[in-house]
């Protein structure tokens, strides 16, 4: 499928590259990258200076370096909302998220991850970059919901269960579920759009073994995360996480409880049974819903007030999480 963008050549949704299988939208080109707005600070001299840097997938958010034999993520300031991203940037995001998800990747210590150096990385990306080994990553996105809300509470609405965990009748939208459950979707799908899998379909495409090693290293990491959480005021309401292999070693990899791979609710107003107010990219995805946009490419343009307050949630999660100061 031809994607826009400044580069001029022809990139394919769902192509695994060969050199990382980091992106589920793998928009794979060979030759070094053309600098974009969203790569502030690259310049042709900075690409004469750092040769060994080569842009090797544009995801809808963040954006995949080699560097020798490490790869470099790059968060930009691009917002993605129903899998689009839109065309008006947020200050500060990228370095916003990618200090918040460094903060809880030192949290998680005890578990394997793919961060090599929070510093090592080129000037130019310094404080949205992150120095990473490559993994072989799982096809598959690991869901863990707390609380019945977005495509849960559809699907629960419809059929009283999410991705084939029946839950009790008469739950409200937002409602705490009795127990944290795993409600994984797939990493690369036909439509270009996440799609529910039951735990069933992930023990039939990578054995059972793994499928219950993702099922409980991402049940732990949400119910430690979100206790956490919970102690400065925050609801994680559900999150995703990635995992992929550094040679036999299950490790994980991507982001990490982020306002964007996250819904943080502040505890305080929590309520059942209406939408809850947010911290996270929630509030852009609602007002984006409040257009009448179809949720197809491309997406509209974000007004200036609506930019302003989603930094604000942002920069009150990190603040509220980390206890820094933003």
């Amino acid at each position: 499928m031809r994607t826009s963008g400044s580069f001029g050549t022809r990139w394919y949704r769902h192509e695994r590259c060969p050199q990382c299988h980091v992106s589920k939208v793998c928009l794979r080109r060979s030759e070094v990258f053309a600098p974009q707005a969203s790569d502030r600070g690259w310049s042709r001299s900075t690409e004469e200076r750092s040769r060994n840097v080569k842009h090797v997938h544009a995801g809808k958010v963040r954006d995949l370096y080699t560097d020798g034999e490490t790869l470099l993520l790059v968060a930009s300031d691009r917002v993605s909302v129903y899998d689009v991203s839109l065309p008006t940037p947020i200050p500060d995001k990228g370095a916003l998220l990618t200090q918040l998800s460094n903060w809880w990747f030192e949290f998680f210590a005890d578990i394997p991850n793919h961060v090599l150096s929070t510093t090592d990385v080129p000037a130019e990306f310094a404080g949205r970059a992150v120095r990473v080994k490559p993994l072989k990553m799982v096809l598959v996105e690991c869901v863990a919901r707390g609380y019945l809300v977005g495509s849960g509470w559809k699907e629960y609405q419809r059929s009283g269960s999410v991705c084939g965990v029946a839950l009790p009748a008469g739950l409200r939208e937002g409602d705490r579920l009795p127990e944290p459950i795993f409600t994984p979707t797939t990493k690369v799908s036909d439509t270009g759009h996440d799609e529910p899998m039951t735990f069933d379909q992930v023990v039939g495409q990578e054995g059972r073994d793994i499928a219950e090693q993702l099922r409980d290293r991402t049940l732990d990491l949400y119910a430690r995360g979100a206790a956490h959480a919970a102690e400065r005021g925050v609801i994680i309401a559900d999150t995703k996480v990635e995992f992929g292999w550094d040679g036999d070693v299950l490790t994980l990899g991507d982001e990490l409880l982020t306002s964007d791979s996250s819904r943080f609710w502040p505890a305080a107003e929590w309520e059942p049974g209406r939408p809850q107010p947010s911290f996270d990219k929630q509030f852009v995805r609602d007002w984006a819903t409040s257009t009448g946009w179809d949720k197809e490419p491309p997406g509209p343009e974000i007004p200036a007030d609506i930019v302003a307050a989603t930094r604000e949630k942002y920069v009150q999660a990190f603040e509220l999480i980390t206890g820094r100061t933003w």
